[in-house]
């Protein structure tokens, strides 16, 4: 029965990274975009998990941390150079 439901989660979140895609490539302006991408590495971490419950592997976890780690600081990258124009002061 879980594996049921790992399935079902894995295309929901399948469809929710397709919808975050559109928003990133047809966002009306570059907040949208930054906020598109947030919200596609935030999928590709639970997309991630679920398959590491499916597999049974603490490999996928392991990765999904690196994403994680690197998606903050995208974000925190692209906040700063959007707010004030340069990232490095």
């Amino acid at each position: 029965m879980l594996q049921n439901v790992i399935i079902l989660c894995l295309g929901m979140i399948s469809v929710a990274m397709v919808l975050c895609l559109l928003r990133l490539f047809r966002g009306p302006d570059m907040p949208d975009r930054v906020l598109a991408l947030d919200t596609l590495y935030i999928n590709a971490i639970a997309l991630i998990m679920l398959l590491g419950l499916l597999l049974g592997s603490n490999l996928y976890f392991e990765a999904a941390l690196l994403i994680a780690v690197m998606g903050f600081v995208g974000t925190v990258a692209v906040a700063k150079y959007l707010l004030r124009g340069n990232i490095i002061e």
